[in-house]
């Protein structure tokens, strides 16, 4: 973080830019678009009598807070933490940002609260673990799949998105986890061809890495790119296809590792 000059009202510019630029960081990595960023920095700014210069980055935060009162300023430059997508942050972001435009939180009150924000636990992992493997069969009924097809994408699905949570735990590439869950996932899946156990084992094989597809990545892309935003669009639009290509290479493994042909 760099700064840059202030004198006498330093102080009061130099806090309110330290919480933006926090406050920046955490709503884009959680997965918010760069208009929700702009509106919601804009409007705490405002209560607070300050302007504001912003210039989202994929990977930085450009900011620049100045006191109309007496032209002092203050810049930084935040670098944008990996966080999972979380939109109950993103809510409870957005809803500060109101409650501080309504006076009901003062700048001190702000930051205790966004603290408090930041360090949400995550959601029970075993819960998310179900809740995905029961949606992802729900998907492959969706695409017409029958029970059986049903009950194989439920467990390969299980199976890839338990070692999706240890390999990013780990730390693990995104890249490579993403190869990698896809892989076991299409050869669980592969199960339903090739023991003959249901009519629709193209459905079970297909469905069966939906959980994977970084479809929230693609909206903020479009999201980005219809606000003018167009090197986060395209950075976030390339994330995915990456991560898209990476699905699709560990899925034709497992399908030519089981020799169910592809379709």
């Amino acid at each position: 973080m760099t700064a840059t000059i202030s004198t006498t009202y330093e102080q009061d510019a130099k806090c309110v830019c330290s919480f933006l630029s926090e406050y920046a960081s955490l709503l884009f990595s959680c997965g918010a678009t760069c208009i929700r960023l702009e509106k919601n920095v804009s409007r705490i700014a405002v209560k607070m009598g300050m302007k504001t210069d912003i210039a989202i980055m994929p990977r930085h935060i450009h900011l620049m807070v100045t006191d109309p009162a007496c032209g002092d300023t203050f810049t930084s430059v935040t670098t944008i933490r990996p966080h999972p997508v979380s939109y109950e942050i993103i809510t409870r972001l957005s809803r500060l940002s109101w409650e501080i435009a309504d006076g009901d939180k003062s700048l001190d009150d702000a930051r205790d609260y966004f603290q408090k924000i930041a360090d949400t636990p995550p959601a029970n992992p075993d819960a998310v673990l179900t809740l995905a493997s029961l949606a992802n069969a729900a998907f492959c009924r969706l695409f017409g799949g029958d029970a059986i097809a049903m009950l194989t994408v439920f467990i390969a699905t299980f199976a890839g998105f338990y070692l999706k949570q240890v390999m990013t735990k780990r730390k693990i590439d995104i890249r490579l986890t993403v190869v990698a869950c896809s892989f076991v996932s299409a050869v669980l899946a592969s199960a339903d061809s090739l023991f003959n156990l249901g009519t629709t084992p193209g459905i079970a094989i297909g469905t069966s890495v939906l959980y994977l597809v970084p479809g929230i990545v693609f909206i903020n892309s479009f999201c980005d790119m219809l606000d003018g935003h167009y090197i986060c669009a395209i950075s976030r639009f390339f994330d995915a296809t990456i991560l898209t290509c990476c699905l699709s290479a560990g899925l034709c493994a497992g399908m030519m590792l089981m020799r169910t042909g592809m379709f």
